[in-house]
């Protein structure tokens, strides 16, 4: 599983002019799924979305996660972000999972999110998808959990 996650002072998604997920402060996860991923992999990245520290201290240094200031988390999946770009002038999607499994693994993500953090939105899996965003910083980090 992979999340490109970005520090920001608000976000939302909309699909077809509708907002389907919106928060203030906190993180935007954009996530995809790979063909080996499951439970594991799931519970592994909601572990380190709420628990990256990536928020400043009163110091200013970045020792503070999502679990630590409960800003918002929002999640995005994109399938996009597990394409082989190596070779050639076409992304190839071999590394993805199929929509079904993407879907599956996506969503249980989501679910536990939700059951252990106060604000988690989420966009729309599959959909075309507007994202929208203020990046704190600019503050964004590649997050891999094989």
């Amino acid at each position: 599983m992979i999340a490109l996650i970005q520090r920001v002072l608000s976000a939302r998604v909309d699909v077809d002019n509708e907002t389907v997920g919106t928060i203030g402060a906190g993180l935007l996860a954009l996530v995809a799924v790979q063909p080996e991923d499951g439970e594991t992999q799931a519970k592994r990245m909601l572990e380190r979305l709420l628990g990256y520290r990536v928020f400043s201290d009163e110091a200013g240094k970045m020792n503070r996660s999502l679990s630590d200031t409960g800003g918002g988390l929002l999640l995005v999946s994109q399938f996009t972000l597990a394409a082989d770009t190596r070779a050639g002038m076409r992304p190839s999607f071999t590394s993805a999972a199929s929509p079904e499994h993407g879907r599956r693994w996506f969503e249980r993500l989501a679910a536990l999110a939700k059951s252990s953090h106060p604000t988690v939105e989420i966009g729309r899996f599959g959909a075309h998808m507007q994202v929208h965003l203020v990046n704190d910083g600019p503050v964004t980090f590649w997050l891999d959990v094989p």
